[in-house]
């Protein structure tokens, strides 16, 4: 189920992006990419998803990831959230569909 839900939100994110799902999983250092990723883990954990699972499926994906980075992700789109109503609504909108 959880990795349904981990598809379901990179699916979106990307589309939301305007990136291939697969761009996610690349390790580019591109904002774009970047906020993709930090998004995707954020949703993970308000679902709430264990960070080893999101560890797990990024490493599915082809990328291998520290539970630091993942852990700072979250902290910075915590912090885009509380600085940008769209954005908030974005999360809203990508939650209510999974």
């Amino acid at each position: 189920m959880k990795k349904k839900v981990f598809n379901y939100y990179a699916d979106n994110i990307a589309e939301l992006f305007g990136l291939n799902k697969k761009d996610i999983f690349t390790k580019t250092k591109s904002r774009d990419v970047v906020d993709a990723r930090y998004m995707l883990y954020y949703l993970c954990s308000e679902r709430p998803m264990d960070v080893t699972y999101i560890i797990k499926f990024m490493g599915d994906n082809g990328y291998d990831i520290a539970r630091t980075n993942i852990h700072y992700g979250i902290k910075e789109m915590k912090k885009k959230i509380v600085e940008d109503v769209d954005l908030s609504m974005t999360f809203k909108n990508i939650q209510e569909g999974a």
